[in-house]
């Protein structure tokens, strides 16, 4: 009895620390990401769209549908950059009319990478198996931030 208890500890620390690996910046290493992926969320469906890696980004689509019509549009990247990753993304109206500037993006820094997690400063994706991740975004409304859950499955 006394082993198993030993096995069993030993085999949870193992565990643990495979999924606290911290794993280098690069986008073969968040590759688990792409694909077609459907969710819900604001109310609507939701779907994300991410590129394999390649040319040193993944990029990705993003459209919230609500009532059967687009509330928004997304165009997103991650791009490698001196050594690490940033997540990058413009938003657009149903119209196809940018939210930000012409030269302004909304920027989320890459914070680590573990085999099961990307964190970004304000977003994370964790993938739950291979046909389903979460992504959790930061926003920010009236100076009051909420984390909003975005549960995905892979089509």
């Amino acid at each position: 009895m006394r082993i198993i208890l030993i096995l069993l500890i030993a085999l949870s620390f193992s565990c643990k620390a495979q999924t606290d690996t911290k794993l280098e910046p690069k986008l073969e290493n968040i590759a688990w990401i792409s694909g077609t992926w459907h969710g819900e969320a604001f109310g609507g469906k939701t779907e994300e769209i991410w590129s394999e890696p390649s040319a040193g980004s993944m990029m990705a689509t993003f459209k919230l549908i609500n009532d059967g019509k687009v509330t928004f549009y997304e165009i997103e990247i991650i791009r490698e950059v001196e050594n690490s990753l940033v997540l990058q993304l413009k938003h657009f109206g149903p119209d196809l009319k940018g939210w930000e500037t012409k030269d302004e993006t909304v920027d989320f820094p890459l914070i680590e990478i573990t085999p099961n997690k990307v964190v970004f400063e304000g977003m994370a994706f964790e993938k739950i198996n291979d046909n389903e991740m979460n992504i959790y975004v930061d926003i920010e409304e009236n100076g009051t931030v909420e984390t909003v859950k975005f549960n995905y499955i892979k089509q």
